[in-house]
């Protein structure tokens, strides 16, 4: 990685940024920095742009997009499916107006659905209100005549109204008529002297009256329940016309998808914009360009007449190189899992290499399954031709073709087909039958030396962490600690080996005495004696606990076939091949699933825990270049 200073013409800005977008290789730093610094604060100032209104067109089209999937007949499937366009196509300016007309259009629309849908939402309430009162033959604006007052009011539904009546009457001489009732409440009239309204109304509080209104309303409950029904059915007709509306302009969906991306990359130039500097008449920026893309950038800063230069970054500066991983097509799907972990530091190691071979042994090993290996196998590959996925889907698809290679053979050598699937079917069709698939050995019964197996692997593994941090030691010029921590060990592990073998015991003591003097090498008096324990405990607790680690990769093999052969005999039993295919069939799908997650973990957790603490260094900031990363197209320059 280099590092770019770039000082340019303002009048260049736009032009530059765009060039820039294209090529996608310049990161551009944040400069807020030398604002803080009062010779540079006294000359210039942050670039500004049009954010906020890019934004602002992100959400439109996004909202646009949304309604028509919710409201048209359009099905994406599981993955969306992206098509190519020309690099003049994305950025001219004939798909931006066909996309903004669209995106006005249909967001006034669903503006007026959601508008209809509160008015829905008012007038269903507005009719709840009034149904309870629906047999009441009295406009509802009548308050009473002269000397009479009519008053609404509810009760709970537990109080006995005859008896309420019968008191009205002989305290109040008022009458109290019931227009309804259901559990909760009695829906009531109360008619009385204006005179004794005070009187009449203290006797219904205490049994919990509430008076009710129906502010600006006019005629009898019956006729605005009538005026509800027409308005709701009006406004039912509305909402359907306005979602068919929206449903017809599914045409302009890739259209509306073009524009969203070409945002997208217009918010990323735009957030990049106001990391310039500018005092009116030059802008500067700082940034990062991978070494094998200098020649590009370089260009282009010459072809605008720019100042720059590159220089490789300065042990200061370390911390704040963003990495990019070097891939091939076999490592490039390990990227899924190191930027799940964490990215190596800049001048840590790229472990996807180094990862590789192990990562996808191990889940070959624990899956050990042809059946499934060929399901993930064709999964990786239908879904990478088909949708061509980028990012971390597209990671996911080459792991899944590179670990189903790697299943199909470890499911040859055991044997596994879908468990025991094809013999449990011969015996179903000739109950005579001896048919087994060749097998190297089976979980079942090599399971001692497939645990011995996988340790062994697991020593490999581990041998081979500590081999990286010998090199990355001796290259940073930390040689005795290269190699007291990493040959000494190697020795030891050799040396026990002999022993056991009868060869020699040599090795083994000069190993031993390497470990003394290596654990005390820089302790003082008395440590150095508490160090030598301490670091035979450490080393020979934690190589053993690693190592007894890899134990997982015979479990989950073991498991996997077990779970398998379990379903295809509970499918075998009634002695129907119907049956059997339906139960064996659901039941591999269920060990399928939960092998393919759980197969991921272990794996997972060995690289990380097991392998890495031995070399890998972490912390990289990832390398993210002003570029078009696109969601829904794939951009063919020119």
């Amino acid at each position: 990685m280099k590092k770019l200073r770039v000082m340019a013409m303002a009048s260049d800005r736009e032009d530059l940024l765009r060039q820039l977008l294209r090529l996608g290789c310049v990161e551009i730093s944040d400069v807020s920095g030398y604002l803080t610094d009062p010779k540079w604060s006294a000359l210039v100032k942050k670039g500004t742009s049009s954010l906020v209104r890019t934004r602002s067109a992100i959400t439109d089209v996004d909202s646009a997009l949304t309604a028509i999937k919710k409201y048209g007949d359009l099905k994406d499937g599981l993955f969306i499916k992206r098509h190519p366009i020309s690099e003049e196509s994305f950025l001219g300016s004939e798909t931006v107006d066909a996309a903004q007309k669209a995106a006005e259009q249909i967001n006034g629309l669903v503006q007026k659905l959601t508008e209809l849908q509160t008015q829905e939402s008012h007038l269903k309430a507005k009719r709840a209100g009034l149904l309870p009162w629906e047999s009441l033959d009295l406009s509802l604006e009548k308050q009473g005549t002269e000397h009479v007052l009519f008053r609404l009011g509810v009760c709970p539904g537990a109080v006995d109204t005859g008896a309420l009546r019968a008191e009205l009457v002989e305290a109040a001489d008022a009458e109290l008529l019931e227009a309804g009732a259901d559990k909760q409440q009695h829906y009531l009239l109360l008619l009385c002297y204006r005179a004794d309204e005070e009187k009449a109304m203290e006797i219904l509080r205490s049994h919990g009256f509430s008076a009710v209104t129906f502010p600006e309303v006019t005629g009898t409950p019956a006729e605005n329940l009538s005026k509800i029904e027409s308005s709701l059915a009006e406004n039912q007709k509305n909402q359907e016309e306005t979602t068919a509306a929206i449903a017809g302009c599914e045409g302009a969906r890739d259209a509306l998808r073009i524009y969203a991306d070409r945002l997208n990359a217009e918010a990323m130039l735009d957030s990049d914009a106001e990391n310039l500097l500018t005092d009116g008449t030059i802008v500067f920026f700082e940034g990062w360009v991978p070494a094998d893309a200098l020649s590009d950038a370089a260009k282009l800063f010459d072809e605008k007449g720019c100042a720059w230069e590159a220089t490789d970054p300065t042990p200061e500066e370390i911390p704040d190189v963003p990495v990019k991983l070097k891939n091939n097509k076999l490592t490039y799907a390990l990227n899924m899992v190191t930027e799940m972990y964490s990215l190596p530091a800049y001048d840590g190691v790229d472990p996807n290499p180094l990862m590789a071979p192990f990562f996808i042994l191990f889940y070959g090993i624990m899956m050990a399954d042809m059946g499934y290996g060929i399901l993930m196998l064709l999964a990786g590959i239908i879904v990478g031709k088909k949708y061509s996925p980028k990012g971390t889907l597209g990671h996911m698809c080459g792991l899944l073709r590179s670990c189903g290679v790697s299943t199909i053979i470890f499911g040859a050598l055991t044997g596994g087909f879908f468990g025991d699937f094809i013999p449990q079917i011969a015996r179903i069709i000739n109950p005579a039958s001896t048919l087994e698939l060749p097998s190297l050995f089976t979980p079942l019964n090599d399971t001692l030396m497939i645990l011995i197996g996988a340790m062994c692997l697991g020593a490999v593994q581990i041998i081979t962490g500590m081999a990286i941090s010998f090199v990355e030691k001796l290259k940073r010029g930390e040689i005795m600690d290269a190699v007291w921590e990493e040959v000494t060990w190697w020795m030891v592990f050799a040396g026990a080996a002999l022993a056991v073998l009868g060869v020699t015991k040599i090795v083994l003591i000069i190993s031993l005495a390497m470990v003394v003097v290596g654990s005390g090498w820089n302790a003082k008096g008395f440590g150095k004696v508490t160090a030598v324990f301490g670091s035979v405990y450490n080393h020979v607790t934690g190589y053993f606990g690693d190592i007894l680690s890899y134990s997982r990769l015979m479990a989950l093999m073991l498991a996997g076939s077990v779970i398998a052969q379990v379903f295809n005999t509970l499918g075998a039993i009634p002695g129907n091949i119907v049956v059997f295919i339906l139960i064996a069939t659901l039941g591999n799908a269920l060990n399928f699933a939960l092998n393919l997650l759980s197969c991921y973990v272990h794996d997972l957790r060995l690289q990380c825990l097991e392998y890495f603490n031995k070399f890998y260094k972490d912390g990289g900031k990832p390398f993210t270049p002003l570029a078009m990363n696109t969601k829904y197209v794939d951009i063919e320059k020119e």
